[in-house]
C-alpha cells in the first residue's frame, strides 16, 4: 500500500532517495523500504547537511537524488533560504504540519521539482494516509489541501455521533484499510478509545486521527485543524490554525503559531512569529492587520518575534522549545521624560494583571487583550496600591498607561450618580444609553460597547448605564434609578434605548416605565436578548414537544452543554433528554421552579468576588421579573447560531405590539466582537436613521 501498486508514486531501480528524515521518525520508512525494496539507492544525510538550506541544496544535486521527503518547517525553511533547491528531484514530498501556501508557491515559481506531493497520514496508518500533486497555488489561497487516499485506504469524516458530514462542513477523519496499526503495544484502554469498531463495515476498525477535514466540492480533503488545539479563552471557543492562517496573510510574516499561556481566567494567546528575511513586522501595523480580519477575542496579546522556529529531532516544530513571554524582551518605545512614580506603580500592576512583560506606557488596554474581567481586577489591584476608590469609566477616558497616570494625578471630581458611564459622549445627535450586562457593576458591565459606541460615528453619543455600588434587587427598580440618571442627560424624549442579554430585559423595562409616563421611545434595541419568565405553549405534534420554556432554564441547559458537550457523546445526550421527557409528559418528574441558582448556570470559580455579588443579585432580580405587554415597538437583532433552544423573536413577539427582527450571522458570544460588530453597528445606524426620519416628519407636521 505505501510502496508497491499504489497511485502516489513509482519507484524502481533507478532511483536515488534521500534519508533526510531521523531513524525513530515514521517517514524514514518510506525512505529506507522505497529504496531497497526496490533495488535503488539510499543516501544518507547528516543532520547539519539537512538545517543548511544552502548545503543540503547542493548535495541534492551532487548526489542525483530522485526522490526525498520534507517535514513541512523544513520544507518551509528550504522554500525561504534556497527555492532553487529542488530543481533537479524527480518527486518532492513534504508534509506533517499546517502548510505554508506562500512557501509552496516560492518554490513553483523558482525551480520546481517534476511532482511536488502534499503528503498526510499519522504513524498509526503506516506514514502516509493521503496526497495531493501541487501544480499551483491560488494567490489568495490560505492552505494545501491534502488530498486523496493512498490506495488501499479508507476515508470517513464523521461527525460527534459516527455520521458522515457533508461536503464542506468539518468532522473528525477517521482512518481504515491495509495500512492501519493493531493497536498501540501494552496500552489497551488507548487502544480501545482510538481504533474502534467501523460503524459501516463489518469486522473492521478505524482510526480516529483526531484531525478535523472537510471535503472539497472536487472530492479532496482539507485539514482545518486538530480537535486538541481548539482551545477556550473566556468562553470563546478558537481554533489556533485559523488565527496562524491569518497571521501568515499578512505580507511581513513567513511563518507563524499560537500557543495558550496561563491558566482559567489568565489565559493568553501568544504569537510566535519568522519575519520576511528575517525581519520582525512592525507589531502594532500586524495587530491592526488581524482586527480587520478576526474578532478582538482571537488577537493574540503578545506577539514574539524569532529568527527562526526550534525544530525537534524529526524536524517537527518543538511548540515546547518556544519561549514564554516573561522570557523575552521587548524593545519598549522610548520616551523623552522618564517614567514618574505612578507611572512606574501602575506599570507593574498592568504587567502583573495582564500577565505580560513589559508594557509601554503608551500600549492600549483594549488592545492588549483587556476585557471586562480584567479591568475589573486591575481597578482592583489599583486601588488596593494607592488607597482609593476609582471609577472603573476611567478606562474608557484613559485605556493606556500614561493616560490613567494623568487622570489620577489630576484628581477628576466622582461623577453625582455613579450609574452613568461616558462610553462616547460627543456628538449632536439624541444619545443611546446602553444597559449593563450581568454582573455588571462600576464600568465594567459596559465595556462591551465600547466598540459598538466607536462604529456608530463620532456624531452618535453613547452613555452607559450601570449598577451602583449596592445594586438593585429588582428589575423595576433598577429601571426606574436608570430614568432618572438618564433624564440628567436627556431631560425629555423620544429615548434611544439598547442592552445585549441582561441589559435588553432591563432597557425592556425602562421602556415600559417610560411609556407609562408618557415619555416616548424611538428605539429599544434589543441585542440577543432573552425574555425571563415567559411560557411558551406546548407544541404535541410528530415534529417533537416544544414544552415550557423560560430563561433560566434556557440558560441553565446551555451552559451545562457548554461544560460537557467534549465527555459527553450526543448519544447519551439523546437518551437522557428522551427520559426527563417521558417523565414529564407522564407527570413522575418533580415540578421545576424559576429559582435556579446562579453556580447551576455559570461556573463563577474564576470570576472577581465583585462580579460575583453583582451577578448573583442580578440573577435573582432576572428570576423574580415578570414581563408585561409592551405598546411600542421592539428592533431585536438575533443572532443566527444562539446558544440557547428556541428563538428569542418568537417570545419578545408575544410582548410587544411590533418587533422588528435583524438576523446576525455570529454566535451570542460573538455579535459586538469584530467582525461581527460591524453588521451590528450598520444595523443600529439603518434602525436610528428611520427613528431620525419619522421624529422629524412628526415635528414638521
Amino acid at each position: 500500500r505505501l510502496l508497491f501498486n499504489t497511485n502516489y508514486i513509482q519507484l524502481d531501480s533507478s532511483d536515488r532517495m534521500a534519508q533526510a528524515s531521523n531513524s525513530s521518525f515514521d517517514a524514514a520508512t518510506f525512505e529506507i523500504w522505497g529504496a531497497l525494496l526496490h533495488g535503488g539507492t539510499l543516501v544518507g544525510f547528516s543532520k547539519e547537511t539537512i538545517l543548511s538550506p544552502t548545503d543540503f541544496a547542493a548535495q541534492l544535486a551532487e548526489q542525483k537524488i530522485t526522490a526525498l521527503f520534507l517535514t513541512t518547517a523544513l520544507f518551509n525553511q528550504i522554500a525561504s533560504d534556497a527555492p532553487r533547491a529542488f530543481g533537479s528531484v524527480k518527486n518532492v514530498l513534504f508534509g506533517g504540519e499546517a502548510v505554508d501556501p506562500k512557501s509552496v508557491a516560492r518554490i513553483l515559481a523558482t525551480a520546481p521539482p517534476k511532482r511536488l506531493l502534499h503528503v498526510y497520514g499519522p504513524t498509526e496508518c503506516t506514514t502516509f494516509a493521503s496526497w495531493f500533486e501541487v501544480k499551483n497555488v491560488a494567490k489568495n489561497a490560505t492552505t494545501i489541501p491534502i488530498g486523496k487516499p493512498l490506495s488501499n485506504t479508507q476515508f470517513l469524516v464523521l461527525d460527534q455521533t459516527l455520521q458522515l458530514v457533508p461536503i464542506g462542513v468539518p468532522g473528525e477523519l477517521h482512518l481504515g484499510g491495509d495500512g492501519l496499526a493493531r493497536g498501540y503495544l501494552n496500552r489497551p484502554e488507548l487502544t480501545a478509545a482510538k481504533f474502534i469498531p467501523n460503524p459501516f463495515a463489518r469486522d473492521s476498525l478505524l482510526y480516529k486521527t483526531g484531525d478535523l477535514v472537510r471535503y472539497l466540492p472536487d472530492g479532496n480533503i482539507e485539514f482545518v485543524g486538530r480537535i486538541d488545539h481548539q482551545v477556550k479563552i473566556r468562553g470563546f471557543r478558537i481554533e489556533l490554525p485559523e488565527i496562524e492562517t491569518v497571521l501568515r496573510q499578512h505580507p511581513g510574516v513567513k511563518d507563524a503559531l499560537v500557543l495558550v499561556r496561563g491558566e482559567n481566567a489568565d489565559k493568553q494567546l501568544i504569537g510566535y512569529l519568522v519575519g520576511e528575511k528575517n525581519s520582525a513586522p512592525d507589531l502594532s501595523e500586524l495587530r491592526q492587520f488581524l482586527k480587520q480580519k478576526l474578532p478582538d477575542y482571537m488577537v493574540p496579546s503578545v506577539f514574539i518575534p524569532l529568527e527562526y522556529f526550534p525544530l525537534n529531532p524529526n524536524g517537527k516544530v518543538d511548540r515546547r522549545a518556544l519561549p514564554a513571554p516573561e522570557s523575552v524582551t521587548h524593545s519598549a518605545e522610548s520616551r523623552a521624560t522618564p517614567l514618574t512614580t505612578l507611572e512606574t506603580q501602575l506599570k507593574e500592576i498592568w504587567e502583573r494583571v495582564i500577565g505580560r512583560n513589559p508594557i509601554d506606557v503608551r500600549d492600549n488596554f483594549f488592545d492588549l487583550g483587556g476585557h471586562s474581567l480584567l479591568a475589573v481586577r486591575l481597578f482592583a489591584q489599583i486601588e488596593k496600591a494607592l488607597g482609593k476608590k476609582l471609577p472603573l469609566a476611567l478606562l474608557f477616558q484613559s485605556p493606556t498607561i500614561e493616560q490613567l497616570a494623568n487622570a489620577i494625578a489630576a484628581g477628576a471630581p466622582p461623577k453625582s450618580d455613579p450609574c452613568l458611564i461616558d462610553i462616547q459622549p460627543n456628538g449632536f445627535r439624541a444619545p443611546i444609553f446602553w444597559l449593563h450586562t450581568l454582573g455588571g457593576g462600576g464600568g465594567g458591565g459596559v465595556l462591551r460597547y465600547q466598540k459598538l459606541a466607536q462604529l456608530l460615528g463620532p456624531e452618535q453619543p453613547s452613555y452607559g448605564l450601570v449598577a451602583p455600588p449596592e445594586p438593585f434587587t429588582r428589575i423595576e427598580t433598577m429601571a426606574a434609578h436608570y430614568i432618572k440618571t438618564m433624564r440628567a442627560i436627556q431631560p425629555v424624549g423620544p429615548y434611544h434605548l439598547g442592552g445585549y442579554c441582561f441589559g435588553g430585559v432591563v432597557a425592556f423595562e425602562m421602556a415600559q416605565q417610560l411609556q407609562s409616563l408618557g415619555d416616548a421611545v424611538a428605539m429599544l434595541a434589543l441585542l440577543d436578548s432573552f425574555p425571563p419568565n415567559v411560557v411558551v405553549e406546548r407544541n404535541h405534534s410528530r415534529k417533537g414537544w416544544n414544552g415550557f420554556a423560560t430563561l433560566p432554564q434556557k440558560l441553565q441547559r446551555f451552559f451545562k452543554q457548554d461544560r460537557k458537550q467534549i465527555r459527553i457523546s450526543l448519544q447519551r445526550k439523546a437518551k437522557k433528554f428522551r427520559g426527563k421527557l417521558r417523565a414529564r409528559l407522564d407527570g413522575s418528574a418533580p415540578a421545576k421552579t424559576n429559582q435556579t441558582a446562579l453556580e447551576d448556570v455559570i461556573d463563577m470559580a474564576n470570576y472577581p468576588a465583585d462580579y460575583k455579588r453583582y451577578a448573583e443579585v442580578h440573577w435573582n432580580a432576572l428570576n423574580h421579573y415578570r414581563p408585561q405587554f409592551f405598546q411600542g415597538k421592539i428592533t431585536l437583532l438575533e443572532t443566527t447560531n444562539s446558544p440557547m433552544s428556541g428563538s428569542p423573536g418568537a417570545i419578545w413577539k408575544t410582548l410587544a405590539r411590533d418587533l422588528e427582527i435583524k438576523r446576525i450571522l455570529a454566535t451570542h458570544e460573538t455579535m459586538l466582537e469584530e467582525p461581527h460588530v460591524q453588521i451590528v453597528a450598520a444595523e443600529l445606524n439603518e434602525c436610528l436613521a428611520r427613528c431620525r426620519n419619522h421624529e422629524a416628519k412628526v415635528c414638521a407636521a
